[in-house]
């Protein structure tokens, strides 16, 4: 190659590393340095007290030990935050875009990566990506691939709830909890669709009855549907009648099963976060007993994720705060069941104790090791909320 060749070839390559930067990856610590001094606008749901607390605290962290000073915009739906990113790039707002970090998952995510809106990829080049458990669901967000554009911040999978005085032995699977529902009638329910925690239960008995589970990874189509929902509705109508009110009614979410189920109405609530009795008992909502479990085959979970905006004003410093929520110590933290009590996405096991101290997610927590299901694609959610309406949705 001649030496005008070479140095167009140096020029194309240059341009090149220019307009896709994640081919040319600066060290930690270029990362770190060019992160001092800068702010981080951390878009974040705030209904949760104990969430807003941790945050808080996180930030003091980050502003002590980077120099980078961590601002909680608290939003009440994360398809906001995603509107005003999309309205940025219709303005042309192409640097320094008003969220520079943002809590996120599922269908805000997908949203997101299909319009080229999200920084990356990045998220496995943190040095703390080193003690993530990589068995969990940190590389699929719904079914939709990551591709390093999002960072695993914590684990959430259903779990039911019940006393071990009153419930020694829980029911390990659907066939176990239709037993256990004929045998206690009227002290079982689950939370009426299109309730979060209803329609996850829903999506639990499909993946695990469902004759053709490989379509639940795929968008649904009519011939999809007809394959997979009979199965699940022969279930449910076994099991309705014997549930409370005889399955004319369901309550309206998670929290007022817990507490028909403090109260004794109930034998069995539900919960999406697998510490949910841990911190019930910490904080003093229940009495002590309550401890978690989940079907032998495996109980649907998800991870949520924080992602970097392609407009990030202050995207070095967005890196670095993530780095730190996947520290072991923070993950230890934000997994107290008196701090927050959100399960970790690191392999516990790996880690020393001088790195983090997990052994505060006893009482209550749940028992065992339950393999963690992904969530089907995010269209089966509204189709399967639209079927169970139309054929069970005549009563509350």
């Amino acid at each position: 190659m001649n030496s005008m060749a070479t140095r167009y070839a140096v020029v194309a390559l240059y341009v090149l590393a220019s307009l896709l930067p994640g081919i040319a990856h600066a060290s930690w610590a270029d990362i770190e340095n060019e992160a001092r001094g800068q702010t981080v606008y951390f878009n974040a749901w705030g209904g949760d007290e104990s969430t807003n607390n941790y945050i808080a605290w996180a930030g003091k962290e980050i502003k002590r030990l980077a120099d980078v000073q961590l601002i909680h915009v608290k939003v009440a739906d994360t398809a906001e935050v995603v509107q005003r990113i999309e309205a940025e790039k219709r303005a042309g707002r192409d640097k320094d875009g008003s969220v520079d970090l943002v809590w996120i998952n599922g269908e805000n995510f997908k949203r997101l990566k299909s319009e080229h809106l999200l920084l990356g990829p990045w998220a496995e080049q943190l040095p703390n990506w080193q003690y993530v458990d990589t068995s969990k669901p940190v590389r699929q967000d719904f079914s939709v691939p990551t591709d390093g554009l999002e960072a695993p911040w914590g684990e959430a999978r259903l779990t039911f709830l019940a006393y071990r005085n009153k419930v020694p032995s829980p029911p390990e699977s659907p066939q176990d909890l239709l037993a256990f529902a004929q045998k206690h009638p009227g002290r079982v329910t689950y939370p009426k669709p299109p309730a979060f925690h209803g329609t996850t239960f829903l999506k639990q008995l499909l993946l695990t009855l469902a004759p053709a589970p490989q379509d639940l990874k795929q968008p649904t189509t009519p011939e999809a549907l007809a394959r997979n929902l009979p199965a699940l509705w022969a279930y449910l109508d076994r099991l309705h009648p014997f549930l409370w009110r005889e399955g004319k009614a369901f309550p309206t979410s998670a929290a007022q099963m817990t507490r028909m189920l403090a109260d004794g109405e109930l034998l069995i609530s539900i919960t999406f976060n697998p510490n949910e009795g841990a911190n019930l008992v910490a904080q003093h909502r229940v009495p002590p007993g309550i401890y978690g479990f989940g079907f032998r085959s495996g109980m649907i979970g998800n991870v949520h994720f924080l992602a970097i905006p392609y407009n990030a004003k202050s995207s070095a410093a967005a890196k670095v705060v993530a780095n730190f929520m996947l520290s072991p110590r923070a993950q230890a933290h934000k997994a107290d069941p008196t701090v927050w009590g959100d399960a970790t996405v690191l392999t516990v096991s790996a880690l020393s104790p001088a790195q983090a101290d997990f052994e505060k997610l006893t009482a209550g927590a749940q028992a065992g090791a339950i393999p963690t299901l992904s969530e089907p694609d995010a269209s089966w959610t509204e189709a399967l909320e639209n079927a169970w309406l139309a054929r069970y949705g005549s009563g509350n």
